[in-house]
């Protein structure tokens, strides 16, 4: 399943320019640092328009991004450098003749995979890419603080010099898959030629809970280094919307 067409990717930096990159992106590799100190280069997989990706290769990594928009690439692409590339294709089915210290999987990638299969095929991507030891990072939607919290309609307004631009969110959970439909109204009002632009997209976002990962994890034979609250290193809770498991191989 595909999202982030051409509209949605053309105001994602937009969108989440709040969102702090630089703090998340130290706190992955913080964790690489406790659990695989001399990692050298990272897979960053659905790497979006590659925030992380640049920061990770600022911080010495050679770093390769991988995404299957074209549309969130092409934003991805202007910060390449010696150490940072980026090519498109599914996460779930990517083989590339090299392997990696550290895959990364950010941003709630793993939630978008809404099938087991899918789940599955993301996890053997992530250990058929690792050396030796190597590490999976990846986030997800927790499902004790979903079912607990539950999602509400938001709406979120943004605006700079060229657009005005509104968000419209209503979330819908399907219990019987574990998943949040997440329904998103776009409204755009572009300043300089006065046109409108009106889009709807779904995010189809699952939610997971520990025995069903621990059994996918198993199954691919990686082994459970640790799980945490995102941004930190607690134990997660019901209060943790984002968790991250870090997984050896």
């Amino acid at each position: 399943m595909k999202v982030f067409d051409k509209y949605y990717a053309q105001y994602y930096n937009l969108l989440y320019k709040d969102k702090d990159y630089e703090s998340e992106s130290k706190y992955i590799i913080s964790l690489i640092k406790k659990f695989h100190p001399e990692a050298r280069n990272i897979l960053d997989l659905g790497c979006g328009t590659g925030r992380h990706a640049k920061l990770f290769s600022d911080a010495g990594f050679n770093v390769l991004g991988v995404d299957q928009s074209k549309y969130m690439l092409n934003e991805a692409i202007n910060r390449k450098n010696n150490n940072l590339d980026f090519i498109e294709g599914d996460i779930r089915f990517l083989k590339l003749d090299k392997k990696f210290d550290v895959v990364t999987a950010l941003f709630h990638v793993l939630s978008y995979q809404n099938t087991n299969k899918d789940v599955e095929n993301l996890f053997k991507t992530a250990y058929n890419h690792l050396n030796k030891d190597g590490l999976f990072i990846f986030d997800f939607w927790y499902g004790p603080a979903v079912i607990t919290q539950r999602p509400e309609v938001r709406i979120k307004e943004l605006e700079n010099d060229n657009i005005k631009f509104t968000r419209v969110t209503k979330p819908i959970i399907d219990f019987s898959r574990n998943v949040v439909e997440v329904n998103y109204k776009i409204f755009v009002v572009d300043k300089n030629n006065k046109t409108f632009l009106e889009h709807e997209e779904i995010h189809p976002m699952r939610f997971f809970f520990d025995p069903e990962l621990e059994l996918f994890i198993e199954n691919i034979t990686f082994k459970l280094e640790g799980k945490f609250s995102w941004l930190k290193f607690d134990k997660p809770s019901e209060n943790d919307w984002s968790v991250v498991w870090v997984v050896r191989k």
